[in-house]
């Protein structure tokens, strides 16, 4: 299963995103953030924070590449070597020209654009829904699209929101086409997916 999930045939090791950004950006969280990175600055620092939001931060460590950010473009990784291969460019080289010329960006400064949007979850050893997940609630509504009165919070006043990351005025909701569940018991994530996949584990 590692081989699988994780490209080990191609290249090691992987450059896996942690959870805890992805759910952040994927589930609209960071619309309703009223904490800022300068909150929890030194106030012996250069404050280098100032007037930054959780998610300006999380999109400069994506650029800067000390974190891991999927999807890591505005457009797919395929359609970029394919692109590169007909102008006869190396795909770095015609990557970093894309980005440097703007027509590029980097998926996690704008997550509410729907090309951005994560379309298919599958969930394996976990159960996010209902338990590990961080503001269910917010899973429910942005990610699943269940409910219209799932989030009871009102977004960020403007003087919270971010400066480099891209603010829409309609929060996306229902973003995952398909959720599937790989689990041998109805977990409250199985409840919530499309496909449960029984599978045995460490238990048998």
């Amino acid at each position: 299963w590692p081989t699988v999930a994780f490209a080990l045939d191609w290249t090691r090791p992987p450059r896996q995103q942690a959870g805890t950004p992805f759910f952040y950006l994927a589930t609209e969280q960071w619309r309703y953030e009223r904490l800022r990175p300068a909150d929890f600055a030194s106030p012996l620092g250069r404050r280098l924070f100032d007037g930054k939001h959780i998610a300006d931060v999380n999109a400069l460590g994506a650029r800067l590449g000390w974190l891991p950010s999927f999807p890591s473009f505005d457009r797919s990784s395929l359609d970029l070597a394919d692109e590169a291969e007909r102008a006869g460019r190396d795909v770095a080289q015609h990557v970093v020209g894309e980005l440097r010329s703007g027509r590029l960006r980097f998926a996690c400064e704008d997550p509410g654009s729907p090309e951005n949007w994560p379309r298919v979850l599958t969930v394996w050893r976990a159960n996010i829904l209902g338990s590990s997940g961080k503001g269910h609630e917010y899973f429910l509504k942005h990610l699943l699209g269940t409910t219209e009165n799932a989030v009871r919070a009102e977004g960020s006043p403007p003087e919270f929101r971010p400066s480099e990351v891209t603010w829409r005025e309609q929060a996306a909701d229902g973003k995952l086409d398909l959720l599937t569940t790989i689990d041998f018991r109805m977990t409250s994530n199985a409840v919530f997916s499309d496909v449960v996949l029984p599978a045995a584990t460490w238990y048998e």
